[in-house]
């Protein structure tokens, strides 16, 4: 099958590093409107490859917003996978799948059927729709054109959805679930850069998410609550860890309020470090994180363009320091057999030091590569703008499980009657 991947940065480079090893993909395609970049992942994907020659990788240098240049390349190839860093590109890029007839997968953290409303990054909705109105016409027009958008898929939204989901079925009742997951730097690195953080996504995107307001269950009832409250201190002691960690509401799983309106409770929260929700709070509160522009010296500013020149900087990796860990503690809780149960899924995977791949490219890029391949075999045949934890379910789940452990990622489950 030929495979097109649409963005290469560092979760495209994970995704085209997967491809590549998979015997059933015959052609990766990348598309990137920077040629530079595109040349540095062919010589990734050309050092990947060695074992595997008749793989062939094509560099498409074009512009996902240009509908003349985007479609007619997309028409070319069996499944996409969409690696953009904000909602204005993911959204132009699922526009011009569906025009094309082209399955693909998105990683960007969101429920594409319904756009979040906050802070759209540029979305741009046709005139006269709602955004709830948008989202179902994206759906009814893949729906018209045979196409499936398998929506949000990676590590969270992606891995997170999908266990949870597997949890809410080890139960006859579901009440109450909660997905913690998290990138981190080692706790050596951590201690190098301020907010005991390093990056690995989109920085600009990551602060989108510590401020945006996010839809909750509570009492089964959807609220609205700030991001970055509700703060979680717990130690994870599973794959021979014993760390204390913190997380806090974020909007990683927006899709579940929508699918599982029986929960009673339900969020999703970001794990960190200690003492790095404590500095974003801070931030938060000294207004460094507002869009609202002021005034400095007789000159424009926006804090949060301000702060993000100041911090991106300082938080880049330094020279040799890929040594991350992605880690996930997710809960269910409910009724199983007549008595109160919980079941719990545990992950903790650190960087593949050997071949230069971070933690969360293996835990982003390889499930969202899995699951393309999976919709190029024919094995997911749903269309319309589909969540994980709807396409990833029975047989499909258990296979996709034994690819993730092929790449020695590895999940525990737990279940535990309580009293």
């Amino acid at each position: 099958m030929k495979i097109l991947v649409l963005g290469t940065g560092n979760m495209g480079c994970g995704v085209v590093w997967d491809l590549v090893q998979n015997e059933a993909v015959t052609e990766v395609g990348l598309v990137d409107i920077c040629e530079d970049t595109l040349d540095e992942v062919k010589e990734l994907a050309d050092a990947c490859a060695f074992a595997i020659p008749e793989i062939k990788v094509k560099l498409h240098h074009a512009d996902v917003t240009k509908l003349d240049e985007i479609v007619p390349l997309m028409a070319r190839y069996d499944v996409g996978i969409i690696t953009l860093a904000n909602r204005y590109l993911s959204y132009q890029a699922l526009e011009a799948a569906i025009e094309a007839g082209l399955d693909v997968v998105d990683m960007l953290e969101e429920y594409h059927r319904r756009p979040d409303e906050d802070e759209i990054e540029g979305l741009r909705v046709p005139e006269g729709m709602t955004l709830e109105q948008y989202g179902d016409w994206l759906h009814a027009r893949a729906l018209e054109r045979g196409v499936l958008l398998l929506d949000g898929i990676g590590f969270a939204p992606g891995l997170s959805n999908v266990v949870v989901e597997a949890g809410i079925r080890r139960l006859d009742v579901a009440e109450k679930a909660v997905a913690r997951v998290g990138g981190i730097p080692s706790k050596e690195i951590a201690d190098q850069h301020p907010l005991r953080y390093v990056i690995t996504w989109a920085f600009a995107h990551v602060l989108r998410e510590y401020v945006v307001k996010v839809n909750v269950r509570r009492n089964g009832q959807v609220l609205k609550v700030n991001a970055a409250t509700e703060l979680e201190r717990f130690h994870f002691r599973h794959f021979g860890q014993d760390e204390e960690l913190v997380c806090a509401i974020t909007p990683g799983m927006p899709s579940f309020i929508f699918t599982h309106p029986e929960l009673q409770e339900f969020s999703e929260k970001t794990i960190r470090w200690p003492g790095h929700w404590v500095g974003v709070n801070v931030l938060k509160d000294c207004g460094l994180l507002d869009l609202e522009p002021v005034d400095f010296q007789g000159q424009t500013i926006v804090p949060r363009e301000f702060l993000n020149t100041l911090l991106e900087p300082r938080l880049q990796p330094k020279a040799g320091q890929i040594d991350d860990v992605c880690v996930m503690w997710c809960s269910v809780e409910g009724i199983r057999d007549g008595r109160p149960a919980r079941v719990d899924y545990y992950m903790w995977e650190q960087a593949d030091l050997d071949n230069g791949v971070t933690a969360m490219a293996r835990t982003t890029a390889f499930p969202a590569a899995i699951a393309a391949v999976m919709i190029g075999q024919g094995k997911i045949t749903q269309k319309g703008i589909v969540p994980p934890e709807k396409a990833l379910t029975g047989p499909l789940y258990l296979e996709f499980l034994d690819e993730l452990k092929k790449r020695d990622i590895q999940i525990l489950e737990i279940i535990t009657l309580l009293d």
